[in-house]
């Protein structure tokens, strides 16, 4: 029997599966700094911060996707990457995004969901950057 050289990974949003597949590495952000993850990953469960995830297929594409904050979880060579929300970078809008991040710029920086606002729209932003 052939060994098995993937990671299973499942990118799930509140309200929706978002990517699922098998892949050979990927690539978060959490709140504790980039974590890069390959077969045989150490268990680990993380805070996810908002950011970009890259997915490494094993046919050598690279899925890209914006997530807000949540959970990433390794184990087993399985990934589970939970957040409120998440976004392929096929499906962002850049113009819009770009719009978006000068609104939240304007709102001011004194302004919790204001820096929030920035940093999703930020990694909207990047998720295009990064998948073009």
């Amino acid at each position: 029997m052939a060994e098995e050289t993937t990671l299973h990974v499942e990118l799930v949003a509140a309200d929706r599966v978002v990517w699922s597949g098998e892949a050979t590495s990927v690539i978060a952000r959490t709140v504790e700094g980039d974590v890069g993850i390959l077969r045989d990953h150490a268990p680990m469960l993380s805070l996810l911060a908002d950011g970009v995830v890259e997915v490494q297929t094993e046919d050598g594409e690279t899925w890209v996707a914006a997530v807000d904050d949540g959970f990433l979880s390794v184990a087993l060579n399985r990934v589970s990457i939970l957040s409120e929300d998440a976004e392929m970078s096929h499906d962002i809008d850049l113009e819009r995004a770009k719009q978006e991040l000068e609104q939240a710029k304007q709102a001011g920086s004194d302004d919790e969901e204001a820096q929030e606002a920035v940093r999703r729209a930020q990694a909207r932003i990047r998720a295009v950057e990064r998948s073009a």
